[in-house]
């Protein structure tokens, strides 16, 4: 088995729309959130106005302090830093609020679209790698649109305003900025791109750890009665340094993203000052316009030294989320009829006709059955193995369907009778139980939660486990343990 749903590569955009549109939950509000960001991004740039006014009107040319333009510019900072700090906290707790409602669904609806795929399909999963696409990759996508999702929109802002401001201040001094930052841009279009594959095979080799980190912990019993402990940790090593050779790649990439940006951060700072003093000299700059400049360029640099951070952390999240839409998109082969399935009669007749069935690159296991079975009929399937016995044991309750022929009950064919409905006239019992960790009443109404205590007992005399069941220290109230491991077969 593989982690191999999905073999098509989706592009960010494409994911990050596919996304959106299985948790819709994320867009509800969003301009009215956008909105506030912006309002405190705007603050925020207009803060070096601020302190322009200060040095220029309060000060004055000649010095001369002027008590009540500094009163009156202070209260209008205080004022901004008042707006930026609401609008901060209040588009937190929506873009929070928001993330975790459309994640919520985005879980629920991976989580049951795997419970409706075939055990076929199913099987091509190693659990592991599938557990991690519906859980830890659902968790990389809520932390990024919890905090760098929306950081990415606000900074952009955040950055054009700045560059509006800074234009108006001084065209020179914009230029000199722009010019430094392009080679930058451009660079990070390549880098986003190799980070995107980065993460995508570091996203992909998390799910293989995991599988391999699974089987250990729940065969552990195994692996100590055959003393191959040190060869299963050899194993689990393995997968654990591949997971961090594909990191340590990763965050190369990002780190070199992230150092770009702060020496070209640095870069324009230095060229700033340096063409802001000669200008102030020349008295084209005031001192007020160039120490407003350098607060500017940082609220230009910070944004853009964090974005290609962020950056780093949408191609993660992308890689994640491109793994959970690849299960939810995953066609489900054993299709319900649902409401719309006809209804079976009294007939409970099984009919096989022509069937046929193979596993994915391997040779039929069932050719051309046809087959009877009567109602109270008893029928003993035998055979060597991998002949087809349990096969043909999953034919019936639709836990796969033929590749071709088909199975009818009552002469009602099976494909048109819901999931609903078959379960209650047709039941199959692998060759291996699973118990889940609760007591033994809750694993015992899994398939009739109506049933009654008086039930579940009649139930078990029938199986002649009475003796074995008053033995128990808490009857139906027992806890099995993980896998039943608390009973004793």
């Amino acid at each position: 088995m593989s982690d191999n749903l999905g073999q098509s590569r989706r592009g960010s955009l494409s994911v990050i729309r596919t996304g959106l549109r299985h948790s819709p939950e994320v867009l509800v509000g969003l301009w009215f959130t956008l909105l506030l960001s912006v309002i405190g991004a705007a603050g925020g740039t207009l803060i070096p106005i601020v302190i322009k006014r200060v040095l220029d009107d309060g000060l004055g040319t000649g010095g001369d302090l002027d008590p009540h333009q500094v009163r009156t510019w202070v209260l209008a900072a205080t004022a901004l830093l008042i707006v930026i700090s609401v609008t901060g906290y209040w588009s937190k707790v929506r873009i929070f609020t928001a993330a975790e409602a459309g994640l919520s669904t985005l879980r629920v609806t991976a989580f049951r679209h795997v419970h409706d795929l075939s055990t076929l399909t199913q099987n091509t999963q190693r659990r592991g790698a599938l557990v991690s696409r519906v859980t830890s990759d659902v968790d990389q996508v809520s932390q990024f649109l919890q905090f760098g999702g929306i950081l990415l929109i606000v900074s952009s802002g955040q950055m054009l305003l700045a560059l509006i401001v800074m234009a108006t201040m001084s065209w020179q001094l914009t230029l000199v900025v722009i010019v430094t930052f392009v080679p930058l841009v451009l660079g990070l279009r390549y880098l986003a791109d190799a980070m995107s594959r980065a993460y995508d095979r570091v996203r992909a080799s998390v799910g293989m750890m995991l599988a391999v980190i699974a089987e250990p912990i729940v065969g552990a019993a195994v692996i100590k009665s055959f003393g191959i402990e040190t060869r299963t940790q050899e194993r689990m090593s393995a997968a654990i340094t591949e997971n961090y050779r594909l990191n340590v790649r990763a965050q190369t990439i990002t780190s070199v993203s992230f150092a770009a940006a702060i020496v070209v951060g640095g870069l324009a700072n230095a060229l700033v000052l340096v063409i802001g003093t000669w200008l102030g000299v020349t008295q084209e700059l005031s001192v007020g316009t160039l120490i407003a400049f350098i607060f500017l360029i940082g609220l230009f640099t910070g944004p853009a030294q964090m974005a290609t951070q962020v950056i780093a952390d949408s191609q993660n999240a992308i890689a994640s989320w491109r793994r959970v839409i690849e299960v939810i998109e995953t066609p489900v082969d054993v299709v319900d009829a649902g409401a719309s399935g006809l209804t079976l009669g009294d007939g409970r007749e099984i009919v096989f006709h022509h069937v046929q069935f193979g596993y994915p690159s391997g040779p039929s296991v069932i050719k051309d059955l046809d087959l009877a079975i009567e109602p109270g009929q008893r029928v003993a399937v035998v055979g060597e193995t991998g002949s087809g016995k349990t096969t043909f044991a999953k034919l019936l309750p639709r836990l796969v369907d033929p590749v071709s022929g088909s199975i009818s009950i009552g002469g009602v064919p099976l494909a048109e009778v819901s999931f609903a409905q078959l379960r209650d006239v047709m039941l199959m019992v692998p060759q291996e139980g699973f118990l889940f960790d609760a007591t033994l009443a809750e694993n015992l109404r899994y398939g009739q939660p109506g049933a009654t205590d008086a039930d579940l007992l009649a139930v078990i005399d029938s199986l002649g486990l009475t003796n074995w069941f008053e033995q128990l220290p808490h009857g139906l109230e027992t806890e099995v343990g993980q896998r039943g491991e608390s009973l004793s077969a």
